[in-house]
């Protein structure tokens, strides 16, 4: 099928590709943008039999389709054909059938011997998509376990294959570009860097401006890289004396379609990622790169998902350049400095490493390999996502709790959308209706529908492409003619949206805010300004947690009612008896919730002692000590057991604060307790005495005496506040006739003195009375005889 034209760099190691896979059966073929790996490639491997190509994108897969058939001078549908959701081009005539790595994978899941393929090729496998590493591997498996004579090659614009090499085998790379490529760096003055879904203003403005330049300078249509369809609107607005022509991955095909037909006049085309690769938009000679791209983020702990915008990577930087070399010499023009290009990273992360992965791990259970175990993916799932999609598999019916994919899981994934999706079209559609669900569910299935829900999904009614997803979902159902309920729009999307993410089902902190609580227990906010702003329930689509903010951001919802937030939340339901330390005292109380949001609460009327107990512990962890009752009594004794502590260590007890707050020293205190007052009443020195294990119970007083014996007859007071240097007091003329420092733990420790003057002021401190009285009483004396001149201040006071 090989035709004569056009003379690419490609057809030079189309000898060297059909050698490796007639050796091996598999291989990895390197070729830089523009070489003609997608369409020349396949018309020459159907030769071997049938192919079936694999692309990333819709977009792409009609395009190469299209551009195959036309090399062989037929219509779509002949010898080259292709398939993508919800439309399908094929005869019995086709040899090459391209399709998206998303339905190649459906079909291996049904299919896994690949019937009537000869050989497969997974294009541009160097982006790295969830879809694309999981055809891969079953690919993989197939060969090795079922069809050993399936060939099966893998293509890439990139060097980086290591990987794929270690996978599949021999390597064959085309080392030349199709055109050259000029650079122009055309930075713009300080712009703010993107942050969550924003994109600074002013670098729209300056994308706009450059976009003029290249037009005035260049020959050839402008083909202008931006992250999203927002940032498409905001500078086609910005060109509006230009003739502009968004592309996107969302429009109708038929408008994809007309962008991608040759022009005979001048052309400013605004696209997304999907034209980064796979595809040559006709009359290109300039790319205006803003150099920013959007991925997929998602916050595992709190089960948000979301788009963020980042810096493109240098891959995908050459692969946006290649765009301007494939019809001859062009240029690029990037929106940053040399400089930063040379910071940026080398490619960009595998959608495995931030993806939500719960299709992910549904298509491996499907496929018998719950986890990936036992499969060659590029690269192993992260264990913690993996384990927060098993258990929404869980929750979700689709997998059992060993990981092995259920009844109701295989007609998830017969649905063709995210499991979340799917259980909530299959679930919704005998509440809402099968229409009005199929539609709700299309919605949700895009990028975004705007913060109100309810009004994108008027906005949308019309669109082209929104009609044949909803029509796809539809006839996905059992059901026929399945009306639903009577119920607003509201109402209907809501309970759909809440099916799909009841965790996000949010009420509102107090009347007329714009705070919310979702169910899954995260905060969030509306945007200011917000038409939803006082709504008391709300059922989230979509909102994200930008780092160092406390609350989630709404970005789309739908105002619902209680009753709908418990029909959709069901599964989150449950009535429990709370007894808590809240607001600095026990409540007691029955409570209904949706999970983290209190529905309903009564008071409780009669309280199982371990609970008041276990509540009363927590105030006391949460306060501190001070909730009880510290008189004097308990607080010497408590200082007295800390001395013992440090002095002996073991058996005498630990009665740090954290010692006390942990243990269950009070236990018996706390059973007849219902109440902070309670607390207050507590006996804290009979309770601390409780703590002094038998074996030492009767030595406290000769280990941490009250009272040692002074000169005479007196009994002189130890302060044990510090429990490593306990303190005797008293007026230097007192210790007169005293030889040695007394000592306490049983003669283990001597006290320290703090020697006074007559007027009760510190002279002096010591441990060692006897070198005092030599060493040290001369210089006091001295000054203290000329300042208490009327006192007695013997020579040798130890007379």
């Amino acid at each position: 099928m090989l035709p004569d034209e056009p003379d690419l760099p490609i057809r030079r190691v189309l000898p060297a590709v059909r050698a490796a896979l007639d050796a091996r059966g598999s291989a990895v073929l390197v070729a830089p943008p523009g070489t003609g790996k997608t369409t020349l490639v396949p018309l020459d491997l159907a030769g071997h039999g049938r192919v079936l190509v694999a692309e990333p994108r819709r977009l792409a897969t009609r395009a190469a389709a299209r551009r195959m058939a036309a090399l062989v001078g037929e219509r779509v549908g002949g010898r080259v054909g292709y398939a993508v959701r919800g439309d399908r081009r094929t005869s019995a005539d086709t040899r090459v059938e391209v399709v998206t790595t998303g339905l190649l994978v459906r079909r291996l899941q049904h299919d896994p011997a690949l019937d009537g393929v000869d050989t497969v090729i997974l294009d541009e496998c160097h982006e790295r998509h969830l879809d694309s590493d999981l055809a891969l591997a079953f690919c993989v498996d197939v060969r090795a376990n079922l069809r050993p004579d399936l060939r099966l090659l893998a293509t890439s614009a990139t060097a980086d294959t290591a990987r794929l090499a270690e996978l599949l085998g021999a390597t064959v790379t085309a080392d030349d570009a199709l055109h050259p490529v000029s650079v122009v760096w055309a930075p713009p003055a300080k712009v703010d860097p993107p942050h969550g879904l924003r994109v600074d203003p002013r670098l729209l403005d300056h994308v706009a401006a450059t976009t003029r330049r290249a037009f005035r300078e260049r020959s050839g249509d402008v083909l202008v890289f931006l992250p999203g369809a927002g940032e498409i609107a905001s500078v086609a607005e910005r060109l509006r004396d230009l003739p502009v022509h968004p592309l996107l991955g969302r429009q109708d095909a038929a408008v994809q379609d007309a962008v991608l037909r040759p022009s005979p006049d001048r052309r400013v085309v605004l696209a997304t990622a999907v034209a980064e690769s796979s595809l040559t938009v006709p009359g290109v000679r300039v790319v205006v790169d803003a150099g920013l791209a959007r991925v997929p983020r998602t916050d595992y702990a709190r089960g948000l998902g979301a788009l963020v915008t980042v810096p493109v990577s240098k891959a995908a930087a050459e692969q946006r350049a290649g765009r301007a070399g494939r019809e001859g010499p062009g240029t690029v023009y990037r929106c940053w400095s040399k400089a930063a290009h040379d910071r940026l990273p080398a490619r960009p992360a595998p959608e495995i490493e931030g993806a939500d992965l719960t299709g992910f791990a549904l298509d491996l259970a499907l496929w018998g390999a719950p986890g990936g175990a036992g499969l060659s993916l590029p690269d192993p799932p992260p264990a913690g996502p993996m384990a927060v999609a098993t258990s929404t598999l869980v929750a979700l019916g689709a997998v059992d709790d060993s990981g092995r994919v259920t009844a109701r899981g295989r007609r998830i994934a017969g649905v063709g959308t995210h499991p979340r999706l799917a259980r909530a079209l299959l679930d919704g559609a005998d509440v809402v209706g099968a229409d009005r669900a199929a539609e709700v569910v299309a919605l949700l299935d895009r990028e975004s529908a705007g913060e109100d829900l309810v009004a994108g999904w008027r906005r949308v009614r019309g669109d082209g492409a929104f009609r044949e997803e909803a029509r796809r979902l539809r006839a996905s159902l059992d059901r026929r003619g399945a009306s639903g309920a009577r119920m607003s729009d509201d109402l209907a999307a809501g309970l759909v949206v809440g099916l799909a993410y009841p965790e996000r089902l949010a009420k509102a902190r107090g009347a007329g805010g714009s705070a919310y609580l979702m169910s899954g227990g995260t905060a969030a906010e509306l945007a200011p300004g917000s038409s939803l702003a006082g709504v008391d329930w709300l059922a989230v689509a979509a909102a994200d947690r930008q780092p160092g903010r406390a609350s989630a951001r709404i970005r789309s919802a739908v105002a619902i009612d209680e009753a709908t937030a418990r029909e959709a939340g069901a599964g989150l339901l449950r009535t429990e008896s709370s007894v808590a330390w809240s607001g600095g005292d026990v409540v007691a109380e029955e409570v209904e919730r949706l999970g983290a949001v209190v529905l309903v609460s009564r008071p409780l009327s009669t309280v199982p002692p371990s609970l008041m107990a276990a509540a009363l512990h927590e105030g006391l962890r949460r306060e501190g000590l001070g909730v009880l009752r510290w008189d004097r009594a308990a607080v010497a004794l408590r200082q007295r057991l800390a001395f013992a502590r440090e002095a002996l260590g073991e058996p005498w007890p630990d009665v740090s604060d954290a010692a006390l707050l942990a243990g269950d020293w009070l236990a018996p205190d706390l059973a007849s307790a219902r109440r902070r007052a309670d607390l207050a009443r507590i006996d804290v020195a009979g309770a601390l005495r409780r703590l002094l294990p038998w074996q030492v119970a009767g030595r406290l007083d000769a280990v941490a005496p009250e009272r040692v014996a002074g000169p005479g007859e007196r009994r002189l007071r130890v302060d044990y506040a510090d429990p490593e240097a306990p303190v005797v007091a008293l007026k230097v003329q007192e210790a007169f006739g005293w030889r040695t420092t007394p000592t306490v733990a049983e003669g283990r420790v001597p006290v320290l003195l703090h020697l006074l003057s007559p007027a009760g002021r510190p002279v002096a401190v010591t441990r060692d009375l006897e070198s005092f009285w030599r060493t040290g009483y001369p210089q006091v004396r001295a000054e203290l005889r000329g300042r208490y001149p009327r006192h007695a201040w013997p020579v040798d006071p130890s007379a």
